[in-house]
C-alpha cells in the first residue's frame, strides 16, 4: 500500500469510532496538558522569583546582622541571630573599599501616618539618598532623601503612591507636614506607582532618613546593608573585602552574612528547576497510563477487526503492510490528543496569567516538545503489541471469524 493510502485508511479507522477515539483523546490530552501546565507553573515561580530579586537592584552584595553556619546563600540564612548590631558606622566604612559604588543601610519597621485628619498604617524604610538608585526605584512627584550625614535624620519622608492617595487624593502632597509616629516630617516626593521587589509593593511604604527610622523605632543596630558593586566582575573581590572589614570593625569576631544576589538568584533557579522538571515527571506518568489504554483500546480493535484484517491479507496485504496500518493509527491518535493537550495546556496557562497577572506563567518550548514527545513515544511503544497481533494472523481463520 502507499503511504497516503495507509493514511487514509488509518483515518478512516480512527474516525470511525468516535466514542472510543474520543476517549482516548481525552486520556492522552489530559497527560499533555497536565505537563503544559505545570511546568508554566513552575516556570513561572522560577521566573517571579529572578524577577522579584532583580528588582531590588544589580550587582548587589548583602550584608546581614548574624553569623550563618553555613556558607553560601540558603533561604534560611535570611533570618540570622544578631550577636552584635551592624551599625551605620559599618556602612559608611563599606563605602570606602575599592569596587564598591553605593551603599545603602536599611532600618525596617511599621509606623502610623497621620495627616489631613486621616490616619493609617505603613512599611516605614530608614536609608539613604542613595537607595533609589541602588534599587532602581523612580519618582512620580519631588525628589528624594536628601544627601546627609548618616548619623544626622533630616525632617522629610518620601510617600509610596498608595499612601499618597489614602491620605491626599489628587492633592499635591509636596512640602505638607504629616505625623509619623511622634515625628512631624515635610513630604519631599512620592514613588512611582507598581514599583516591586522581594514580594513587597512600594505603593505602601514610607521612606524615611536611618537616622530618623532609628530614633523613631529607638535602635541603633540595622536590618540589611545594600552594597552596590561597580560591575559583576568584582562582586566575589567586593564579598571577601566586605566581609574581611565587618570582622576587623567586629574586634575579630565574624558576626555577619553576607551574599550576594547572583548567589540567591542561583540557588532559587536550581530549587525551582528541579521543582519544574519533578512536576513534569509527574505529569509524564498520566501520559504512560493513557498509552497503556490506547494499547488496550487497540487489541480490542484488532479483535472486533479481525474480518477486516483477513480481508486484507486476502488482498495481498502483507504482515509489514498491516503492522504499518495499525502503528499509523496509534500514532494518529496520539499526535491529535498530543495537540489537544497542548491546546488546553496553553488555555489553562492563560486563564492562571488572567488569575495572576503578576505570575508569569508561560509554557516552556522544551516542555510543550516534551509533552508532544511523549505522547507520541507512548503511542509508538504501545501500539507494537496490538500492531504486531493484527500482522499475525492467518488470513484464512480470519476470514472465517465473526
Amino acid at each position: 500500500m502507499k503511504t497516503l493510502d495507509i493514511l487514509r485508511y488509518a483515518r478512516d479507522a480512527v474516525t470511525g469510532t468516535p466514542l472510543r477515539t474520543g476517549l482516548l483523546l481525552l486520556a492522552m490530552s489530559i497527560g499533555v496538558a497536565a505537563i503544559v501546565i505545570l511546568t508554566a507553573l513552575g516556570d513561572g515561580a522560577r521566573r517571579y522569583v529572578v524577577g522579584q530579586f532583580s528588582a531590588i537592584g544589580t550587582n548587589l552584595v548583602i550584608v546581614l546582622p548574624g553569623r550563618s553556619e553555613t556558607r553560601g546563600f540558603n533561604p534560611i540564612n535570611l533570618v540570622t541571630s544578631t550577636p552584635r548590631d551592624l551599625t551605620t558606622n559599618d556602612a559608611v566604612a563599606l563605602l570606602r573599599l575599592p569596587g564598591v559604588q553605593r551603599i545603602s543601610p536599611l532600618v525596617v519597621g511599621t509606623t502610623e501616618i497621620n495627616a489631613a485628619g486621616k490616619l493609617r498604617e505603613a512599611m516605614m524604610i530608614g536609608t539613604n539618598d542613595d537607595f533609589i538608585k541602588v534599587r532602581q526605584m523612580k519618582l512620580s512627584l519631588g525628589r528624594f532623601l536628601s544627601k546627609d550625614d548618616l548619623g544626622r535624620g533630616s525632617a522629610e519622608v518620601v510617600l509610596g503612591a498608595l499612601i499618597r492617595e489614602e491620605i491626599f487624593g489628587a492633592e499635591n502632597p509636596l512640602g505638607k507636614t504629616v505625623r509619623v509616629g511622634d515625628r512631624r516630617l515635610r513630604v519631599v516626593g512620592v514613588l512611582s506607582e507598581g514599583g516591586q521587589g522581594m514580594g513587597m509593593t512600594t505603593d505602601e511604604l514610607l521612606i524615611v532618613p536611618v537616622a530618623t527610622a532609628q530614633a523613631m523605632l529607638n535602635t541603633n543596630t540595622l536590618f540589611r546593608i545594600l552594597v552596590e558593586v561597580r560591575s559583576r566582575e568584582q562582586i566575589s573581590e567586593v564579598k571577601a573585602s566586605v566581609l574581611k572589614m565587618i570582622t576587623q570593625r567586629h574586634e575579630g569576631e565574624e558576626d555577619v552574612t553576607v551574599i550576594t544576589q547572583d548567589a540567591i538568584l542561583e540557588t532559587f533557579d536550581k530549587i525551582l528547576g528541579v521543582l519544574t522538571l519533578g512536576v513534569s515527571g509527574i505529569a509524564a506518568i498520566s501520559l504512560a497510563v493513557a498509552g497503556i489504554l490506547v494499547m488496550n483500546v487497540m487489541l480490542v480493535s484488532v479483535t472486533q477487526r479481525t474480518a477486516e484484517i483477513g480481508l486484507l491479507k486476502a488482498l495481498g496485504a502483507t504482515a509489514a503492510t498491516v503492522r504499518q496500518l495499525f502503528m499509523v493509527e496509534a500514532l494518529l491518535l496520539s499526535l491529535a490528543g498530543g495537540l489537544l493537550g497542548t491546546g488546553l495546556g496553553y488555555i489553562g496557562a492563560a486563564v492562571m496569567r488572567q488569575l495572576y497577572p503578576v505570575f508569569p506563567a508561560y509554557p516552556p518550548l522544551w516542555a510543550v516538545l516534551a509533552g508532544l514527545g511523549t505522547a507520541l513515544a507512548s503511542g509508538l511503544i504501545f501500539g507494537v503489541m496490538p500492531a504486531k497481533r493484527a500482522a499475525q494472523l492467518d488470513p484464512l481463520q480470519a476470514l472465517t471469524k465473526r
